[in-house]
């Protein structure tokens, strides 16, 4: 087994407290535990919460206000982990322990293709199709689970696009799985970040081999709690936490409470209400800076999450590009390399607004820079 780095995640973790501005975020301005707090009105006794191990697969409340959210599921069926990250690492682990095949909806968050390649598994692409609005290719998909993919990773709405799967690429996904005895693992954390329209729908119900991950980090702006999900069926959960014993034991106390908070029914429409609103108006400076740049720059709107990926016009990679814009103007953005996408940069805009029209301010320095040049 050979370590592969996440080349994203590496970047992000060295870089991002050690720039003035930080646009390579998919997520909004965090709240505060004042803030949540307030939104809440809750007398929560921050202070007087016991530092002990709480129930390792969350609080019996915890487990039931996600369950809720997920029609016909129920405490058994939730698993509460450290973050999105532990949800996905626990549900690969399960869904891949004997090695194999997974098909990947690509461009994707890089983490479950790296502990693929690190882990030995074969990596069976399905691209995004940009000219059809970043809906995955069906024929490639069907190839996959026709030359043995155990299980597709779908993250729903996209990192880096943005973008959500139309109901005809939804369903046509679960009829392909069903057809080949396959898993759905879906990663559902932009859910609830939406620009426009409706909540977007889960994967959860479309049938049996069904994963859904998700966390409090992107659409709830809490990344900080650490908190994060599986749902999936009883008898798979209970196995998936027995595995969680080799890793984090059990969510942070404090997170386990201030969770509950942030997904009663009074509070979470209110998070959600407040993260939308960031997105609709940062995305509207966003197009007004990109309608400025006189064609050097494509995109297609995201239909969800602070994310915007950008295909630009300039004669340099875009991870020298990226460097460039940290180095000599202290602004972090994630490079399309980092997707294994070149020509592209994945900006956040979920900043506070002086933040982000002076980060756009600096991006635009630097491509000038290099017309220049």
């Amino acid at each position: 087994m050979r370590y592969t780095p996440f080349r994203m995640e590496r970047y992000q973790s060295t870089w991002e407290h050690r720039v003035q501005i930080n646009l390579s975020e998919s997520g909004v301005h965090p709240l505060t535990t004042r803030e949540l707090l307030d939104l809440a009105d809750s007398d929560l006794d921050v202070l007087g919460v016991r530092l002990g191990y709480g129930q390792s697969n969350g609080s019996d409340a915890l487990r039931e206000r996600i369950a809720a959210l997920y029609p016909g599921a129920t405490e058994a069926s939730v698993l509460v982990t450290v973050g999105g990250a532990e949800a996905n690492f626990t549900s690969f682990w399960h869904l891949l322990e004997d090695g194999g095949k997974a098909a990947v909806i690509v461009p994707n968050y890089g983490q479950v293709p790296g502990l693929l390649e690190t882990f030995g598994s074969r990596l069976l692409p399905v691209p995004l199709l940009e000219e059809a609005a970043w809906q995955p290719d069906l024929d490639a998909l069907a190839d996959a689970l026709a030359d043995g993919a155990r299980f597709v990773l779908v993250t729903n709405p996209n990192n880096p696009t943005g973008a959500a799967l139309t109901p005809e690429s939804m369903a046509a996904i679960a009829s392909l799985t069903e057809r080949h005895e396959a898993w759905i693992l879906a990663d559902e954390v932009y859910a609830g970040a939406e620009v426009a329209g409706a909540h977007t729908p889960s994967f959860w119900g479309c049938h049996e081999r069904v994963l859904v991950t998700n966390s409090l980090s992107k659409a709830y702006g809490l990344p900080g709690l650490r908190l994060g999900w599986i749902v999936g069926p009883t008898e798979r959960v209970g196995d998936l936490w027995g595995r969680t014993d080799y890793t984090t034991i059990s969510p942070n106390s404090l997170s386990d409470a201030l969770a509950t908070i942030a997904l009663s029914p009074g509070v979470r429409p209110k998070i959600l209400s407040r993260t939308q609103a960031i997105v609709r108006a940062n995305l509207g400076l966003l197009r007004e800076w990109m309608d400025g740049q006189e064609g050097r720059f494509s995109y297609r709107p995201p239909d969800a999450g602070a994310i915007c990926y950008v295909r630009y016009d300039a004669p340099v990679g875009s991870t020298e590009l990226a460097e460039t814009l940290r180095t000599e103007k202290s602004v972090l953005v994630v490079p399309g390399d980092h997707f294994g996408m070149d020509a592209y940069l994945r900006v956040g805009f979920g900043n506070p607004e002086s933040e982000l029209l002076e980060g756009l301010r600096r991006i635009r320095e630097a491509f000038d820079q290099v017309a220049v040049g």
